[in-house]
């Protein structure tokens, strides 16, 4: 976004013509769109093995946790304490490998409890599920499987219940309770393991489920009758022909979930090397083609969406980048490249419109938006020089060209 352009809209905010919010959103897709590697903030390495997920608290935004295949979680300050330029974002503690409650195998996810930090959970594939006390980084709890856990989600807005769901080994998907300390419920309906599990962000009864069966399914978790209904890529259509074929989300296996963060659609990833968004209330393809989503994962792949942009952003881990595309049109805006290895996990900070993704290199990298360039260079010719972003990058235009964009 130009200088000039920024002014309007400070200008457009004050006389009350416009919506705060659309300077907001403007400036946090500008932010988005010059996403480079920062050469001078490093995260202390501290696993040894590749990292697998990482998840960043809501209530401060302050600090990261991060799971490794090595077993190891760490706690990390995102914040730079030193007031440097050059500075390190340093671990507050680790459940390391001496530790006497360490996830014996990989840790596969992570996630802070979306109301307090005093909490954290964790789950791996020595089949159990961890709640953690942060303050003295011992387990309140521990939920122990059949099979390998691959992946779990806590609600980000429930108050009337303390579900985890968990995808496991086993087709069933598993619901624990917070309160009472034990499995409360089981889903049925999926065929091959359970990759993924996300709670819409919009109504706290509602889960959705990938499996290796092909299959994504959404629930309504105070029914038991089953599933609400399968995600069908073929919206239909094929269906009519064989009528005892089942619906399919992808041509191989589901192995993320991701829910836009007002909830109304759903972003679906397989082995097919596609990816594919749903309208999360009537279960529609909305067929956006996003093209060859390149997806090897043998087990949940950690991607993340942008929040408070417009248009809105998917980071998805692809080999040893991280590919970027405009979430309703996709179309392929950026490749992040960084990492020595494969990519497993990103995930982005709204409020600083930072990302950090975690890979098989054990680093995680911190990629931030370039710094704007001074106002003198925005005038005429200096405009190209400081490469005029709406003519290079038509995803930028959209932010702000239209004047009705929604509030």
């Amino acid at each position: 976004m130009s200088f000039d352009k920024m002014l309007g809209f400070l200008s457009a905010r004050q006389m009350g013509l416009d919506d705060p919010l659309r300077l907001r959103r403007a400036e946090s897709t500008r932010r988005v769109l010059s996403l480079e590697l920062n050469k001078d903030r490093d995260v202390e390495r501290i696993h040894s093995n590749g990292v697998n997920t990482l998840d960043i608290e809501v209530i401060e935004g302050r600090y990261m946790l991060s799971g490794g295949a090595d077993g190891v979680i760490v706690i990390y300050d995102l914040e730079n304490l030193s007031k440097k330029p050059h500075y390190t974002c340093k671990s507050v503690c680790t459940v390391g490998r001496s530790h006497q409650h360490v996830h014996k195998f990989s840790v596969e996810t992570v996630q802070w409890y979306p109301h307090d930090t005093g909490m954290f959970t964790s789950s791996s594939f020595d089949k159990t599920l961890k709640v953690w006390d942060t303050e003295t980084l011992k387990p309140a709890e521990v939920f122990n499987f059949e099979g390998t856990v691959y992946c779990h989600h806590m609600s980000p807005i429930a108050r009337k219940h303390c579900l985890i769901a968990v995808g496991t080994k086993d087709p069933k998907v598993q619901l624990c309770d917070l309160k009472s300390g034990s499995r409360i419920h089981i889903l049925q309906g999926h065929r091959g393991e359970v990759l993924s599990v996300k709670w819409s962000p919009r109504y706290e009864h509602i889960l959705a489920t990938a499996s290796t069966d092909s299959q994504v399914r959404v629930w309504d978790v105070r029914k038991a009758s089953g599933s609400l209904f399968t995600l069908d890529q073929h919206n239909g259509e094929k269906s009519k022909a064989s009528s005892e074929a089942a619906n399919t989300a992808h041509n191989g296996r589901v192995n993320g979930l991701c829910f836009t963060s007002d909830g109304l659609h759903l972003l679906t990833t397989g082995t097919d090397d596609r990816m594919r968004l749903w309208n999360s209330a009537s279960g529609e393809n909305t067929l956006v083609n996003y093209g060859k989503v390149c997806n090897e994962s043998r087990k949940g792949l950690k991607f993340t969406l942008s929040r408070g942009c417009s248009p809105e952003f998917v980071f998805v881990p692809c080999g040893s980048t991280i590919v970027v595309y405009a979430l309703y049109t996709g179309e392929l805006v950026t490749v992040l490249r960084g990492h020595y290895n494969n990519v497993d996990c990103c995930e982005f900070h709204p409020d600083l419109q930072d990302l950090y993704s975690g890979g098989k290199d054990c680093n995680i990298l911190a990629w931030v938006p370039s710094p704007r360039k001074p106002a003198l260079e925005d005038d005429t010719e200096g405009s190209n020089k400081s490469g005029n972003q709406s003519s290079l990058n038509p995803a930028f235009e959209d932010a702000w060209s239209s004047s009705d964009e929604d509030g």
